[in-house]
């Protein structure tokens, strides 16, 4: 077995079904399994996995494990040499594990490969990449103290689309040989979620082993899925970081309590930006541009929406000026028609086009996508002839 792909999973069924028809594409060429731990999902994601993609290695906790121990379970039934912790509100593009398995063979003191993250709307995810947070780079980033160090956070010594040595990669996606994964002892179960991925990450490097950014490669990270972004989640990661900070940078009373005072500024500073978030007045969207050429979407979308229809999805230059011309506010791609790759580069070319963007997963009747980390996405179902 070559790779051995675990999701974690809880109450993201169609996020959850894009993400194993993409990582099923992807799987083509090379020996892989997909493994899912439901954490006591309410949503029948479990139903949907037994009834459709039997093929899938189910783990359903009775309770909510959170993301660590539940990994955990995961990569302890894996067979493959490889393991990919991968998010469940994640697309893969068709090469991205061949060109991972190549990287990753031709390295001698492999540690944790992570890729290009995108978000919903196309933009670079900075947490793709990041420096270890010492107390010092941590101050830096609390207190918003604009400095050189500042820049270590986000390991800007590389650029995006550049490959390279890194100390920390991001929980949505970590590629790692699963013997190296259980020398470490794997993620830590102290942290029920956030915080897991840079303790794993150092782990990994303080045992002599090379983390790697890997930018031959793009991954939308829809983001808002996974988790909401509520005042729960502002104290799973600020319990998260005491602990990091605790395990690992422990020094003197004076920093510590300096340290956990930036902290709980932090807190209360995110806790007034979530207890008072309004998503802001958004206009209507009712002009679609879709890629496809499906009369059964098309027929579906014209029911609500004023539809252009597009098959020429490499020619950005002509959907710009359709964009702009027909004043298209949504744009619709249709997986049955075009692949996975296709659709993460055209997505990246338009970020900046004002537009919202979802996607047709093949063999599915629904369109799906999300534009916004602080709430979950959107699922619109396509009506049948």
């Amino acid at each position: 077995m070559d790779i051995s792909v675990v999701i974690v999973n809880f109450n993201v069924r169609y996020f959850l079904e894009q993400c194993i028809l993409s990582v099923r594409a992807a799987s083509k060429n090379l020996q892989t399994e997909i493994i899912v731990v439901d954490n006591n999902s309410s949503d029948e994601s479990c139903e949907l996995l037994q009834n459709k993609y039997p093929e899938v290695k189910l783990i359903s906790n009775k309770k909510n494990t959170g993301f660590s121990k539940a990994n955990n379970q995961g990569v302890e039934i894996a067979l493959g040499k490889y393991v990919l912790i991968l998010n469940p509100d994640t697309v893969v593009a068709e090469d991205a594990f061949e060109q991972l398995m190549s990287f990753a063979e031709a390295k001698i003191n492999l540690g944790i490969v992570g890729v290009k993250l995108i978000d919903g709307s196309g933009n670079f995810l900075p947490e793709s990449k990041r420096g270890i947070p010492t107390p010092k780079v941590a101050f830096n980033k609390l207190f918003g103290i604009s400095s050189k160090q500042t820049g270590k956070y986000y390991a800007t010594h590389l650029n995006e689309n550049d490959t390279g040595v890194v100390d920390v990669l991001v929980g949505a996606f970590m590629f790692l040989k699963k013997e190296v994964y259980q020398e470490v002892n794997g993620f830590d179960e102290d942290y029920f979620m956030y915080g897991e991925d840079i303790d794993l990450s150092y782990k990994v490097k303080i045992h002599g082993y090379q983390n790697f950014y890997f930018s031959n490669t793009q991954v939308i990270h829809y983001k808002g899925e996974s988790t909401k972004k509520d005042l729960k989640y502002l104290k799973y990661f600020l319990g998260a970081m005491k602990i990091f900070y605790k395990k690992h940078f422990k020094l003197n009373l004076l920093y510590d309590f300096i340290m956990s005072f930036g902290i709980q500024i932090w807190y209360f500073l995110k806790f007034f930006k979530f207890k008072f978030y309004t998503e802001g007045k958004f206009k209507q969207s009712n002009n679609v541009l879709l890629f496809s050429e499906n009369e059964e979407i098309i027929h579906s979308l014209k029911k609500k929406y004023l539809v252009i229809s597009e098959n020429l999805i490499d020619d950005i230059a002509r959907i710009k000026s359709i964009i702009s011309k027909e004043k298209i506010d949504k744009v619709v791609f249709d997986n049955w028609a075009f692949s996975n790759k296709q659709i993460i580069a055209c997505l990246q070319q338009l970020k900046n086009e004002n537009v919202t963007f979802k996607i047709r997963p093949v063999g599915t009747n629904y369109i799906i996508g999300s534009t916004c980390s602080e709430k979950r996405g959107e699922v619109e179902f396509i009506q049948t002839l």
